[in-house]
């Protein structure tokens, strides 16, 4: 119902914010992670919305990004989680590294989130592995361009499984390898060497 709401920031505590908007407050429910993000008592805050109607309650859901409230979106789909386990995931993760953890298939690290298990970790990256690139989308004219890991090269994918064998978890390892930029013609000892490096 409502894409946005731009006001002033009148209250703002645990998982809720108010905003006044021209006099009027609306209450709009947002994660641990938003409410540190947002800036101080009587500033200006555009919050993009997600509006939940219930039988017994009309609910706003706030975010302070596009790639956010897309994100979300796309978590409530997942059969388990619905916008409290959303916003669960999103109080625990930014939505670069949701999105790190969903492409390196790594259930473990999503299921510290509280509240979600690992069969529902599993179930959220089989469902959103292919679906996440979609999501990131900052209101200019084209999407970021995020790859999954299947669609790159054997060395890449081995460079990855390397780093985990050494410890590290897969969304440590697909941030790192993925920060070394331009890595055609490399080898998998050399992107892990050059990895190692970033860590």
């Amino acid at each position: 119902m409502f894409a946005y709401i731009d006001g002033i920031l009148d209250f703002a505590e645990d998982d809720l914010a108010v905003l006044d908007v021209n006099g009027v407050g609306y209450n709009i429910i947002i994660s641990s992670r938003t409410l540190s993000l947002l800036p101080g008592c009587g500033e200006r805050v555009k919050l993009y919305t997600y509006t939940a109607v219930r039988e017994d309650a009309f609910l706003l859901y706030g975010f302070l990004s596009r790639a956010e409230l897309n994100l979300f979106k796309m978590l409530i789909t997942v059969n388990g989680i619905g916008p409290k386990g959303g916003l669960s995931i999103l109080s625990a993760f930014d939505p670069e590294e949701l999105k790190f953890a969903i492409l390196s298939q790594d259930a473990k690290t999503i299921s510290k989130a509280p509240g979600i298990g690992l069969k529902t970790a599993e179930r959220l990256i089989v469902d959103l592995k292919n679906k996440v690139d979609m999501v990131f989308y900052d209101g200019s004219s084209s999407a970021k361009a995020l790859k999954a890991p299947t669609k790159e090269s054997e060395e890449y994918r081995d460079a990855i499984e390397g780093l985990m064998a050494l410890g590290y978890s897969g969304t440590d390892a697909t941030r790192a390898v993925n920060s070394l930029g331009d890595i055609e013609g490399l080898t998998a000892a050399k992107i892990v060497r050059a990895a190692l490096k970033k860590m």
